[in-house]
């Protein structure tokens, strides 16, 4: 059974990792499987609107992957409407609320886990790699 994973990323730095997720996800010549429940970019300046496309999707995934860029944990200009630090830290949030396993992908060891992902028993792959990605995943 393919697990329903939302993937939690930086769009603006981070976007290509998801997309290699998503082509690994469509070749058949490629161990990995998985039904992507993540937002496409939701078209619109509207906070409010954002936070519910989001919400609505994490709460359809029954795991949520972290890709953790070297911006994961960099303040939002808007993190005062969005309630959290950044996004990431919000779609963990909503994610925890939800009861979704966690997984998390470090780009680099030396980059900030968001802060929501701090001491909460995530599983982890310390490089975007297949093998440890499916590991993170069924450990979590």
């Amino acid at each position: 059974m393919r697990k329903k994973v939302f993937v939690s990323f930086d769009y603006e730095n981070d976007r290509r990792y998801k997309y290699l997720l998503e082509a690994w996800n469509d070749n058949p010549q490629f161990q990995f499987t998985f039904q992507d429940m993540s937002s496409d970019e939701i078209n619109s300046f509207n906070v409010g609107r954002v936070k519910a496309g989001l919400t609505a999707k994490i709460n359809m995934a029954t795991h949520t992957l972290i890709i953790v860029g070297k911006y994961a944990n960099a303040p939002h200009r808007h993190r005062v409407l969005i309630g959290s630090k950044n996004w990431i830290n919000f779609e963990i949030k909503q994610s925890k609320a939800n009861r979704n396993k966690l997984a998390a992908i470090k780009l680099n060891r030396n980059y900030d886990s968001p802060d929501e992902l701090l001491g909460v028993g995530a599983s982890w792959a310390m490089s975007f790699d297949r093998d440890p990605i499916l590991r993170a995943l069924q450990q979590a």
